[in-house]
């Protein structure tokens, strides 16, 4: 598949890498020539120096006989104009990068989509969403609903109070199987395992299950549910803005920024929440500020390092959930080790969408969770396909990947080594990074 990114920003440049790894056909366009020069030689991609918006640097590339045109500069005029000239031009697929929320209304998105973008990405709206997804289900690191909420994938790092603890898997699924162990976080390593995997301590495990056994899920890694109502949100960043424009009805929020002018912003845009002018870094004030009152800390300023400092700031003040965004992706897996509870990067979110508008999923019925080395998705089994031609266990997959769950019509069920996947049958994959071309194969 051909696949043409324009812009070399942290957005396009991830995503590059990314699907590079795929085995797609991938040109990255910018016209900074500095940009393209970071990109490291060993990643399979093209690149090219030219402008996203010129109709010669486009023909030059071919965008004619792209499968998916991707525009993710920092300005979404230039996104919108860029898809607009390569779907003239031909390109099959469009996306691009926005940053206005009126976008996003379905009579302004028809009027788009006529002008040439097929698709509309907005980080920080799926970032908002992200975090409103994390506050709402509290006790767990991840949530995410497969196929309209039928099946629900779970992450949750393991304490000391888990029943789970130094239990080999197997031993686990003796007693219940009620939910499958589809991935564990350890260290710096995600770890799909097999049925003589020890779950230890400080184990980030993701599990699929239905929505019956949410609870028990719950119950075994010893966690319990609290109602959030009271939020501090230190940095008036564009995530904080688009977060309390969509929940501030939901969440009560205080707003910690240290630009005076960030400030009266926020507080004219949004006088529903409560804005105070001071640096969140600093103890004394967040003592000021009662951070000890409030259920949730959320660290969403634009440093990592400041949002994970804060996160474990707050953990010590005995915030019930913290929520940091990291966007620095070296940081990703150290914070992910660290007492600091949920985490968000709109690269991820960002590419995590793209990538399901690649496979041509329908948005309602996939969810992907786009960790820093393995993927998750949910994979339609087609007619002929090699996963339909015998029971999984019979199948010998490649290495790195396991099958969690089917929905096959309207029953939802977790598979073992016995299940037979039928045509049409809606599968949940984990899988390494590296090896989604492999599994989509397997599909197909």
């Amino acid at each position: 598949m051909k696949i043409i990114i324009a812009g070399a920003g942290e957005v396009g440049c991830h995503l590059a890498k990314m699907l590079s790894r795929e085995d797609q056909d991938i040109i990255l366009i910018d016209n900074e020539q500095a940009k393209l020069d970071a990109i490291d030689s060993n990643y399979n991609l093209m690149t090219w120096n030219g402008s996203t918006s010129s109709f010669s640097t486009l023909r030059d590339v071919g965008v004619d006989e792209c499968d998916l045109y991707i525009a993710v500069t920092p300005f979404e005029t230039r996104n919108i104009t860029s898809c607009s000239i390569a779907k003239r031009l031909g390109a099959k697929k469009t996306v691009a990068r926005i940053d206005n929320s009126e976008f996003l209304k379905p009579e302004n998105g028809r009027i788009l989509k006529e002008v040439g973008a097929d698709f509309l990405i907005y980080p920080e709206n799926l970032a908002a969403s992200e975090i409103n997804m994390a506050l709402s289900h509290n006790w767990a690191r991840y949530w995410g609903e497969l196929h309209n909420g039928r099946l629900v994938l779970i992450g949750v790092k393991l304490h000391s109070e888990s029943e789970l603890i130094d239990k080999k898997l197997r031993d686990i699924t003796v007693s219940t199987h009620d939910f499958h162990v589809a991935a564990v976080k350890r260290n710096n390593e995600t770890i799909i395992p097999t049925g003589n995997d020890e779950l230890h301590r400080d184990d980030i495990v993701y599990f699929i299950t239905t929505p019956p056994y949410i609870n028990q899920v719950r119950d075994i890694c010893g966690k319990r549910k609290r109602v959030i109502k009271k939020a501090l949100v230190m940095g008036g960043s564009r995530i904080t803005t688009r977060f309390a424009s969509l929940y501030s009805d939901k969440y009560d929020l205080r707003i910690i920024e240290p630009d005076r002018n960030i400030c009266e912003r926020i507080a004219t845009n949004l006088p529903e929440c409560e804005v105070v002018m001071g640096d969140g870094r600093d103890i004394e004030v967040l003592r000021e500020n009662n951070i000890y009152q409030y259920d949730a800390f959320l660290a969403l300023t634009e440093s990592s390092e400041t949002n994970i400092l804060s996160c474990l700031t707050a953990k010590e003040f005995g915030v019930p959930k913290t929520i940091a965004d990291v966007e620095n992706l070296q940081f990703f897996s150290q914070a992910e080790n660290l007492n600091i509870g949920t985490i968000i990067n709109k690269k991820l979110l960002a590419s995590s969408r793209i990538f399901k508008i690649l496979l041509d999923a329908d948005e309602s019925n996939a969810k992907f969770l786009m960790l820093a080395d393995a993927e998750v998705a949910e994979l339609q089994a087609r007619e002929g396909s090699k996963i339909t031609k015998a029971p999984v266990k019979d199948l010998k997959l490649p290495f790195g990947m396991t099958l969690a769950a089917l929905v096959r019509g309207d029953n939802c069920e977790l598979i073992s080594g016995m299940t037979h996947i039928m045509p049409d049958d809606y599968v949940v994959v984990f899988c390494l990074s590296g090896i989604f071309s492999k599994v989509e194969k397997l599909f197909s």
